[in-house]
């Protein structure tokens, strides 16, 4: 039933408005909202109650004053409380980012199914046939339906619009690039692989399993994003495509499609290789920022031109090597990663040695002991394996026993190196610093940001249950579109979110943390919840028929804050 006094705390009030035209009187009741702001009183019209009967609007008017009797109040309904206000953040943002004219310029049905896909994919990450659900007629999870005109719209429907929006990913990526790259700016490429459930899908392959799923087929994938880690196109390859295999498609794409002639791509060490360098960029005038691999790290180490002098006033240092010239090597030093590579290391050695004091014990077992130097040296070598370190220890093994040692010298030399990692560029001193180098290449955990987005809780790429090629490189794509408008939504919500604001030390604990406007700060995830608690309310009057009326409460202070970052009426 109807609550007087949520709607008395939405200093809400009906206006009458009568209006002479020659001898004809026109009436007209709308529902307004009242708000003081620069000291004046400011009214808003929520809504128009013309079409309802006088008896239905003086009893909204007896409401909304406090004075509701009995027989009145039974005339209105509540009849719809749907979630809205996380609707309103998502579709509002894609619309302001101006996605409905660049899916298509002309209103389709089959454009408003890719607008609730992606939205839907920032929302509810799923499946299509529980988007469908979502979508069904009658819904009250949410307003998605009702705000794009899609409500009842079945898992075909949406599997028909996966096809339309893939058919169109290049000009919506041209667009996106347009928008986001220019001449000489940075680009940052990074790939990742996603498991597939079956084995029909012709871009499956067995790979290396970046979600260490080795015992499914995956797929390959290649993120494009500007210097600021904005996504700006994808593309899916077989899932045994090696890294650096990837990098001519991207300078083709970057060369022809977007038009740029000169950008400095950046890349990791694994991608961007020396072959790549040669063959795939430099012959196009693509200058690049990469790293070295370990090997050659650990080269220049025992050449004594990396040495622990270099860090001992900066975390970094410019240095020459004849192994590469005319590039700029750029070592650095992190303290942090050293510390975590000490302790992961010393970690992974005492791992071993349990497992290795494992099969010691077998052996000096009253029953049935382990026997046998091939035996022995068949389960050590299991040991060995399950933590990748055997290269740390000798192992001695006898027909009736089994001893190791760690290998000091090998672990200091590897030590030695923990927290150094060498940048290599060919890019002028005078086109980009060694400062500006350093922050070009560490702009890649952005990307890792990006894959870690896509796969986990936020948009969940994976697993993948599509069979046709075709719908593999929709569903990437749409999740790609859909991880652009939350690192806008992360962009705009930096006050509020968790992540970009430290947590202030009070009484020797770690506070909750608030932000400059005194309002807690959340995770992402958190921020979309409190959303959704924003409802869109739907009110049935029993004597006008099917007449009805849609009221929104008044936003929390955090809502309004998050509508307010975004720019938008939540009012959609």
């Amino acid at each position: 039933m109807f609550k007087v006094m949520s709607l008395s705390d939405l200093s809400v009030h009906v206006a009458t408005i009568t209006k002479k035209v020659g001898d004809k009187v026109y009436r007209s009741h709308l529902l307004r909202h009242s708000f003081r702001e620069d000291g004046r009183v400011q009214n808003r019209t929520v809504a128009n109650l013309s079409m309802l009967p006088d008896a239905a609007v003086e009893a909204l008017r007896l409401a909304l004053k406090g004075e509701v009797l009995a027989p009145v109040a039974e005339q209105v309904e509540l009849a719809f409380v749907r979630p809205h206000g996380h609707v309103a953040a998502v579709v509002g943002t894609m619309r302001e980012l101006g996605f409905d004219r660049i899916f298509a310029t002309r209103k389709s049905r089959e454009k408003d199914l890719a607008m609730a896909l992606v939205a839907g994919r920032v929302l509810h990450p799923g499946s299509k046939l529980s988007l469908s659900g979502l979508l069904a007629e009658g819904s009250r999870s949410s307003t998605l339906g009702q705000v794009l005109g899609v409500e009842g719209a079945d898992e075909n429907e949406l599997y028909g619009a996966m096809d339309w929006l893939v058919a169109r990913q290049g000009k919506i990526e041209d667009a996106l690039a347009r928008r986001h790259l220019t001449n000489g700016c940075l680009v940052l490429y990074d790939v990742s692989s996603s498991y597939l459930e079956g084995k029909h899908c012709p871009l499956a392959r067995f790979g290396y399993s970046r979600d260490h799923r080795s015992d499914r087929m995956q797929i390959t994938y290649g993120l494009l994003c500007n210097s600021e880690g904005c996504p700006v196109a994808v593309e899916v390859f077989e899932g045994n495509t090696n890294d650096h295999q990837t990098v001519a498609r991207q300078v083709q794409k970057l060369k022809g499609r977007f038009g740029l002639a000169h950008v400095v791509l950046v890349g990791d060490r694994g991608m961007v290789s020396e072959t790549t360098i040669r063959q795939e960029l430099e012959p196009l005038g693509l200058d690049w920022v990469t790293a070295l691999k370990e090997a050659s790290v650990r080269k220049l180490a025992e050449a004594r031109v990396i040495t622990p002098s270099l860090f001992d006033t900066e975390r970094m240092a410019e240095i020459q090597h004849p192994d590469f010239p005319g590039e700029r090597l750029i070592a650095c030093f992190n303290p942090y990663t050293q510390a975590r590579s000490v302790r992961r290391r010393e970690e992974l050695l005492q791992t071993t040695e349990r497992h290795l004091q494992k099969v010691q014990e077998a052996i000096l077992r009253k029953t049935r002991p382990l026997r046998g130097a091939g035996e022995i040296g068949m389960a050590a070598g299991k040991a060995l394996a399950k933590t990748g370190m055997g290269k740390y220890f000798r192992i001695l093994i006898e027909e009736d026993g089994l001893s190791w040692y760690r290998r000091d010298g090998v672990i200091a030399r590897e030590a030695a190196l923990d927290g150094i990692y060498v940048i290599r560029t060919q890019v002028p001193a005078g086109q980009m610093s060694t400062a500006q180098t350093k922050a070009a290449y560490q702009a890649l955990s952005t990307v890792e940001r990006a894959f870690r987005s896509l796969k986990d809780v936020d948009l969940q790429i994976r697993p993948i249950h599509h069979r046709l090629e075709n719908r593999v490189r929709a569903h990437v794509f749409l999740c790609m579109l859909a991880y652009h408008v939350e690192w806008h939504l992360r962009r705009a919500w930096e006050p509020l979110l968790w992540a970009e604001k430290a947590p202030k030390a009070h009484g020797g604990k770690k506070a909750t943390g608030s932000n400059e406007d005194g309002l807690k700060v959340r995770r992402y995830r958190d921020i979309l919840g409190e959303l959704a608690a924003y409802t869109r309310n739907t009110l049935r009057f029993s004597q006008a028929g099917k007449a009805t009326l849609t009221l929104y409460p008044t936003p929390s202070p955090l809502q309004q804050k998050a509508f307010d970052l975004l720019g938008i009426t939540p009012s959609l």
